[in-house]
């Protein structure tokens, strides 16, 4: 015969599934109490004393304020995908710097890694008119250009002068502000949207 003076332990496939309804309702209702983890325990047969077992299992899905335990969105596939790419970017944006680095034979460092680069680059628009601009420094997420037109909100294709597709390198960069600095001049700023480094 079983001894009552302790409860059985709880298995954890349980405790689990528990805390699957337990974040869910508190999704739905933007939060939980202690008193509803004891509830939901209760109604699958469990000890209401595995509350806090319960929160263990759900964690990194609540978030425990002035006594009530919040539902924590978790952090988006979207959102994880749209991290990867702009570490990818920036990975490829210093390999890149590297090589230009390299061939000017002189390193500078500046905040977020920049480094001055002034040198002719095709600009290529997204309704296909070509320009010639002259690049003022890049860094691992965006770069400044110079040149006759305002570029802002496009979407442009940057290689070295003469460019094609199979050259060292190539970035299409979103023109996120632009400065007149003289008549006829100006200069654009832009961050990565894509980067390709030839090997």
């Amino acid at each position: 015969m079983r001894s009552v003076s302790a409860l059985p332990e709880s298995p954890a496939s349980s405790l689990q599934e528990i805390a699957e309804t337990v974040v869910r309702r508190a999704r739905r209702q933007g939060f939980v109490r202690p008193k509803e983890i004891r509830e939901e325990l209760a109604s699958a047969g469990e000890s209401p004393t595995l509350w806090k077992d319960v929160l263990a299992v759900a964690r990194g899905s609540l978030n425990y304020r002035n006594g009530r335990y919040y539902f924590a969105s978790p952090v988006s596939e979207r959102l994880r995908q749209e991290q990867d790419h702009q570490a990818s970017l920036a990975q490829t944006a210093r390999r890149i710097m590297g090589q230009i680095k390299e061939a000017a034979g002189r390193s500078e460092r500046r905040s977020e890694n920049r480094i001055d680069f002034v040198h002719p680059v095709q600009v290529r628009t997204e309704d296909g008119r070509v320009f010639t601009l002259l690049s003022r420094d890049i860094s691992t997420s965006g770069m400044r250009l110079l040149g006759t037109r305002s570029l802002l909100g496009q979407k442009v294709k940057v290689c070295p002068t003469g460019g094609s597709d199979d050259e060292s390198w190539s970035f299409v960069l979103r023109v996120l502000w632009t400065c007149a600095v003289s008549d006829d001049l100006f200069e654009n700023g832009g961050t990565f949207v894509e980067a390709h480094a030839g090997e």
